[in-house]
């Protein structure tokens, strides 16, 4: 019997590029892989011991003859390598058709009236890192009061803003205004806001981002909710999911804050699902190409897991997975197109090789099948399998 279910996505800690990866100019993507085989004295103990290093034979990361977790690995259906639709097929549905993602900047019309509506004009308007184009632009937004729209290989319309400038609740209100036009053609994934401090040579992003996303259709999140279950999401989650199906939150930082808050939720006696994002992995260091940095904050959570498999209750079901893949040694900023990790670990839970499953749907059926809830998914449950 399994009263609930802890759910974390190591944002996008992939394990081998799809057999699609060609379409997307990722041959040879692999996040945990190259990773492995790139940096030295790379430890990640507890993570082997879960049965990690098993999921593919062919990854220099270490194996174990006596796996404590039921393991495997997913294929992403969806078109697509963002984080939106990532966590909406974890969640039990695919999407046919990606959102849209504009690397040359959105259209001059949209920006014409965009800036008509929110009465400011915009600088920037180009795809860019984060940190290097508020390094950029941030001086001249500070002097002309321009807000600063940037995009990325993802499909989203983000929008910076100094916090000294523009108050956070009118930074809110504009991406809600770009939120509300940016619709049909122009419905990107995301719209997010990413306030910043600072001065010149020193700006720093602070932890009031907030995402707008499209609304997503039902899911596993409504199922568990309307069976009077509860679901407490951790970190982004409840942006990605515009808040539908979320019961409670609480929005983190950094992947301290989140493995802290994680502990804290589990340890509070609740049924249903705690459903955790760990951003730093693909924020901070995939995107940047941060082979070291990637490698040290996996070390980081390896080092932190028994603290969470210690709180965990008897009835309670871990999964470990990922969102995507962001391989830190690969050209580009963008996200990889990989295979997901997946992680199953419980008193109730037998070690076993789930192999490789047809879709990442198939964590969202094997989470209702586990929570006895009904819900109709994309996938197909496991939970059988992996059920002492």
């Amino acid at each position: 019997m399994i009263n609930r279910v802890i759910l974390i996505v190591c944002d996008s800690v992939g394990i081998g590029a799809l057999p699609d990866a060609h379409l997307y100019n990722d041959v040879g993507s692999n996040t945990l892989g190259n990773i492995a085989r790139l940096f030295p004295n790379f430890e990640i103990p507890n993570l082997v011991q879960m049965g990690l290093g098993n999921i593919d034979p062919t990854n220099t990361i270490k194996k174990t003859n006596h796996p404590t977790a039921a393991f495997g690995k997913a294929i992403e259906q969806s078109a697509g390598k963002d984080t939106t639709t990532g966590h909406w097929e974890i969640s039990g549905t695919i999407l046919k058709k990606p959102f849209p993602t504009f690397p040359n900047g959105f259209p001059k019309k949209f920006m014409q009236q965009f800036e008509e509506n929110i009465g400011y004009t915009t600088i920037g308007n180009k795809s860019a890192s984060g940190t290097a184009i508020i390094n950029e632009l941030g001086e001249e937004h500070i002097q002309s009061k321009k807000p600063i729209v940037y995009t990325s290989a993802d499909s989203v319309f983000q929008i910076a803003m100094h916090e000294d400038i523009f108050p956070i609740e009118e930074q809110y209100h504009i991406c809600q205004t770009a939120r509300e036009m940016l619709i049909g053609e122009y419905e990107v994934g995301r719209v997010i806001a990413r306030p910043f401090i600072g001065k010149k040579g020193n700006f720093t992003r602070t932890s009031r981002r907030k995402d707008f996303a499209t609304l997503p259709p039902d899911n596993m999140l409504d199922a568990i909710q309307n069976n009077g279950k509860e679901v407490f999401s951790i970190g982004k989650i409840v942006d990605i999911f515009a808040g539908k199906g979320i019961s409670n939150y609480v929005k983190t930082a950094h992947n301290e804050e989140g493995i802290d808050q994680t502990i804290q939720a589990i340890k509070n006696n609740t049924s249903g699902l705690i459903f955790t994002n760990l951003v730093d992995f693909d924020m901070l260091y995939g995107h940047r190409r941060d082979i070291e940095g990637y490698a040290k904050a996996l070390m980081y959570f390896d080092s932190r897991l028994p603290e969470i498999l210690n709180v965990l209750n008897d009835d309670d079901l871990l999964i470990i997975t990922a969102d995507h893949g962001n391989d830190p040694s690969a050209p580009g900023t963008d996200h990889t197109r990989e295979y997901i990790p997946i992680l199953n670990y419980g008193k109730n839970i037998k070690p076993s090789n789930i192999g490789t499953r047809n879709t990442f749907a198939d964590i969202a059926a094997t989470i209702v099948d586990a929570l006895q809830v009904q819900c109709k998914t994309d996938g197909q449950s496991y939970f059988s399998q992996i059920i002492h």
